[in-house]
């Protein structure tokens, strides 16, 4: 039914919250020093009804990573351990938001229009605006060193909400001092929520065309674009193709696409860096330039933004 609330996700939702607290709270009881238990006030489940509030919103004041997971899926049961230890390292440096697409249908269309087939999908979330980090599962120590390099570029480019950078332990991440949200940015960011990426364009215009120089915006018309791009693609035919055609750039770009809403974002670079260094004249200059429409994406200080961008100069000269 239109409008009716999820009773039985929302219940989910909270018996998987009472229970992570639980485990933490046992842990620390009995001395736990290895920081591996899950749960705690860092980590927190997520449904249709309480994204807005939990993610959007909370985000604003601190870093939101989004865990897109399933019960039945394998590879999130490895990843999503490390991700509530990492978490509950950080002591609320970030906050982990985990989100059973079974159970929340709502959200895991909002995946799947971003380009995303399959989970673990993991984006992080600052100021309103959702980025992919992380698509399938991957050891500790890399999942470790993409987070701090996201962490590092966050606080370089000046777009790490304010206070969040080191909250320390009992801290109240996202709490009551949140700051009313920007209208023009929460119009954008409802029309993301009901699937309207074109809505969510014209939003985001809006806010640039009052200030050509927020990066917020940009990015944000980049995902929006992205998302538009790969929304009626088949990720298997493209990547088949791609692989089959290495000289084929439009395979290439369209590939590129797919592994950056997949969290694959090393992969996409790469690609098209190689693209660049093996084509000449009209195709050249559209990797190029799809490559540098892609660097919008993410944070300019990212440094997979700035190893790609050097790889971009090497290939062209």
């Amino acid at each position: 039914m239109h409008g009716a609330i999820d009773l039985g996700a929302r219940q989910a939702a909270a018996k998987k919250q009472q229970e992570r607290q639980a485990r933490a709270e046992a842990a620390g009881a009995s001395g736990a020093a290895d920081g591996a238990a899950g749960g705690g006030q860092y980590v927190i489940d997520v449904t249709d009804q309480t994204f807005n509030t939990d993610v959007v919103e909370r985000s604003r004041t601190v870093p939101v990573l989004v865990d897109f997971w399933a019960e039945w899926c394998g590879p999130c049961k490895q990843l999503g351990p490390i991700l509530e230890k990492l978490a509950n390292e950080a002591a609320g440096a970030w906050i982990l938001a985990k989100i059973d697409i079974d159970a929340n249908p709502a959200l895991a269309q909002y995946m799947q229009q971003m380009g995303v087939r399959g989970i673990p999908f993991v984006a992080m979330v600052v100021g309103g605006q959702m980025m992919p980090f992380l698509n399938g599962a991957a050891p500790e120590p890399q999942v470790r060193q993409a987070l701090d390099q996201l962490m590092a570029a966050l606080v370089q480019e000046g777009i790490m909400p304010e206070g969040a950078a080191a909250p320390g332990p009992g801290a109240e991440p996202g709490g009551p001092q949140q700051p009313p949200a920007d209208p023009m940015y929460t119009e954008a960011e409802e029309a993301l929520q009901r699937g309207d990426l074109d809505g969510a364009k014209a939003a985001f215009q809006r806010i640039l065309d009052a200030n050509p120089a927020d990066t917020e915006a940009k990015r944000g018309i980049a995902l929006v674009e992205l998302s538009l791009r790969v929304r009626t693609l088949d990720a298997q035919q493209v990547m088949t193709r791609a692989d089959a055609e290495p000289g084929d750039v439009q395979a290439q770009i369209q590939a590129a696409d797919i592994e950056l809403v997949s969290g694959r974002i090393e992969a996409a670079f790469d690609r098209l860096v190689g693209a660049v260094r093996r084509t000449a004249g009209d195709d050249r200059d559209s990797a190029r330039k799809h490559l540098l429409g892609l660097f919008e994406v993410l944070p300019a200080e990212d440094p997979r933004v700035g190893k790609a961008r050097r790889g971009l100069q090497s290939a062209l000269f």
